[in-house]
């Protein structure tokens, strides 16, 4: 397959990641709800704003993101590339505040390299996907392609799961939106620079057929990131121009065309300083008729942050993102929406891995190993592969950094380790480093370790170098990493220790986060455990701590 306009696309995104200006236009409307689409002028009974909220709304990394509204609840899927389970589930009642109620996809059950048998599948995997729900069956539906070969639809009827793949299509939908029409029919808008519709069968188990509809002009260059939306009887295909404007296309013939296009915004100044350009993500409409586009910001290294705006509609049915400044706003009054039923889960927090399952906020490095790991009483990592890298090692478990700065704190028993045996805490990425115990001779040392690196086919290009070290007495320690992912500040990682969890010694110099924007997840912390010799060691997380200044 011909993946040139991949490659140009990238380029696109990497020359345009910083680009600011002052540019705006129309906005679009989003998904019905399960009562079905108000007119975008109707506007219900006033509700009382909440407090004025600062964007990003979330920051941490939530990228493509789908937004949709079931009822009172706001939910929402993002990108999650190779890391498992995929396709997070997000849930908010009032589009500021937000938890993770599930994922999507399982399992990365796409073959070996997701396993990490043999070859990897970094940067592959989840890649701009949709999320939509349907009133006639109550159910949430999940669609994505994965490696352009195919596309899958994954169902459920909570947002928690359980989540289990319907179908498998041969036609691989690129960047996709699915929309569920007002007579229950399933299309789908997807592609790149070249935009076609897709209709499904009524189970949306197979494809009735797909048509080009829309043909990007050069001027504008490329178009990608569908979402599909139906609005006052008019339909919608919102597109990204990676990675700096956001167009959409409008049809009153049908879901076919033909289409009018009409530029959102372009090389908008946004919302975090030294990011880049909102961009993608979705429209969606509030209980009283408010419209609101959740995008995101490219801020490497911590990745693409959620930024949310309010739009309004022109008389003859275009959306116009409101400015503040000529610019995405810092800050807007809060959604009118009526009191949240409860509060959201914490993004941060301490998680003592006291239940049946992991928090969904942890999410694994390509698939695991589910017979060397478990929770209940701790996190317990036994060794699952033998290797001297990290990149290669089954069974590290990763947690979204949170910005602008935050630290993690690891409480490990490391008594099982066997000789050979690394574990600790790492700021993972292409570029990586950690902090952790080495067992070598029968001894545990900490150690700090930089110089993890690949290249850009995700070749592992380094396996680290030890920058510093010191005895470890007892049985426990307790691992800190530090983090500031400004955008276009220092972008430094540093690393401490504690052998009672109350004074902690530095240890090892400041490790720059890279920036490239080309592995398109942003860094993460990371709990690894691998075998140098033999497997059969094993350590114990006792107590998992994030928390910002």
């Amino acid at each position: 397959m011909d993946l040139s306009w991949l490659h140009q696309s990238m380029s696109r995104r990497h020359a345009l990641a910083a680009a600011t200006g002052l540019t705006a236009g129309a906005l679009l409307p989003v998904a019905p709800t399960p009562a079905g689409t108000a007119s975008a002028a109707a506007r219900g009974p006033d509700l009382a704003n909440a407090a004025a909220y600062t964007n990003p709304v979330i920051w941490q990394d939530f990228a493509d993101i789908d937004v949709i509204r079931v009822g009172d609840a706001f939910y929402a899927s993002a990108s999650t590339m190779h890391y498992s389970p995929g396709a997070p589930v997000l849930r908010s009642y009032d589009l500021v505040h937000w938890e993770i109620a599930g994922h999507a996809v399982p399992v990365l059950d796409f073959g070996a390299k997701y396993d990490l048998n043999g070859a990897r599948g970094y940067v592959r995997g989840i890649w701009a996907s949709s999320l939509a729900y349907r009133p006639s069956n109550r159910t949430f539906y999940w669609l994505g392609q994965i490696d352009f070969a195919r596309t899958y639809v994954y169902t459920a009827t909570a947002a928690e799961g359980p989540w289990n793949r319907l179908s498998t299509i041969s036609t691989p939908y690129y960047d996709a939106g699915l929309l569920v029409d007002s007579d229950d029919t399933l299309y789908v808008a997807y592609g790149n620079t070249t935009i076609h519709v897709a209709q499904l069968s009524r189970d949306g188990r197979t494809q009735v057929r797909t048509q080009q509809v829309f043909t990007t002009p050069s001027s504008v260059g490329t178009l990608e990131g569908s979402r599909f939306y139906k609005i006052n009887g008019q339909y919608y295909i919102f597109l990204t121009r990676p990675a700096n404007g956001q167009y959409i296309l409008k049809s009153s013939g049908g879901p076919f065309g033909p289409y009018t296009m009409r530029q959102v915004l372009l090389d908008l100044r946004g919302p975090i300083p030294g990011g880049g350009v909102p961009h993608q993500g979705g429209l969606v409409q509030t209980q009283n008729g408010a419209w609101y586009y959740l995008a995101f910001v490219d801020a490497y290294p911590g990745g693409r942050m959620p930024a949310l705006a309010p739009v309004t509609w022109t008389p003859d049915g275009w959306p116009v993102v409101q400015l503040v400044d000529g610019a995405w706003g810092t800050s807007y009054p809060g959604p009118a929406v009526p009191p949240a039923p409860r509060p959201v889960s914490p993004m941060t927090g301490v998680d003592t891995f006291d239940g049946p399952a992991l928090n969904p906020r942890w999410e694994w490095n390509h698939n695991p190993d589910n017979t060397k790991w478990s929770v209940g009483d701790g996190l317990t990592l036994r060794t699952a592969t033998v290797t001297g890298d990290l990149y290669e090692a089954r069974n590290t478990l990763t947690h979204r950094i949170q910005g602008p700065t935050s630290t993690a704190t690891a409480q490990l028993d490391h008594s099982a380790m066997r000789d050979g045996d690394r574990a600790g805490l790492a700021l993972l990425r292409d570029s990586s480093a950690w902090i952790g115990v080495r067992r070598d001779g029968g001894v545990p040392r900490v150690v700090m370790v930089d110089g993890l690196t690949m290249d850009g086919s995700w070749n592992t290009t380094g396996t680290g170098s030890e920058r510093a070290s010191a005895v470890l007495p007892g049985s426990r320690v307790w691992l800190r990493a530090s983090a500031d992912i400004r955008p276009g500040a220092a972008r430094p990682g540093t690393f401490s220790y504690s052998t009672d969890g109350t004074a902690f010694t530095r240890l090892g110099p400041a490790f720059s986060l890279g920036s490239d924007w080309r592995f398109f997840m942003g860094y993460r912390f990371a709990l690894f455990n691998h075998a140098t010799q033999a497997l059969g060691g094993a350590v114990r997380v006792q107590r998992f701590d994030l928390s910002t200044p």
